[in-house]
């Protein structure tokens, strides 16, 4: 399943990026996760279902990020702590790259925890847990 797993985040990476890029494919994006999930931050819990409201919902995500900037995610390190056979915890360290025309570039590196179920097929993330992004986002001057 680890090979799987690594295989699958460069997938999200990559799609990530192209969609940063202006190069969105909603469904593509969508196929990375589970009918259901689960999202935790300092924000708070939320749960939701893939439809097109998280599609929008993504979609309105991408068009932020580009706006404040946001140039590239790229990933430093996938480290899986596994639960059973079909599930484990992708401990995936980030480095977000922001550039404007009135701001030096700058590089910002977080970490997300995401939740991942293998059943028939691919794997597909059913939730995840991150850190309150708006706040390194101030610290930084990038909002």
């Amino acid at each position: 399943m680890e090979a799987r797993v690594r295989k699958f985040f460069e997938r999200y990476e990559s799609f990530f990026n192209r969609s940063l890029a202006g190069d969105i494919d909603m469904d593509e994006i969508a196929s990375l996760y589970a009918s259901d999930f689960i999202a935790a931050s300092p924000a708070g819990v939320i749960t939701g279902k893939n439809d097109d409201q998280l599609k929008q919902v993504m979609a309105q995500g991408y068009a932020r990020y580009r706006a404040i900037g946001t140039k590239e995610m790229r990933i430093r390190n996938v480290r899986l702590s596994p639960i059973d056979e079909h599930h484990c915890v992708a401990h995936v360290a980030w480095t977000a790259t922001y550039a404007r025309q009135d701001r030096a570039v700058v590089a910002i590196d977080f970490d997300v925890h995401y939740l991942v179920q293998k059943l028939d097929g691919e794997p597909k993330v059913f939730g995840w847990v991150s850190g309150d992004e708006q706040a390194l986002l101030r610290k930084h001057g990038i909002i």
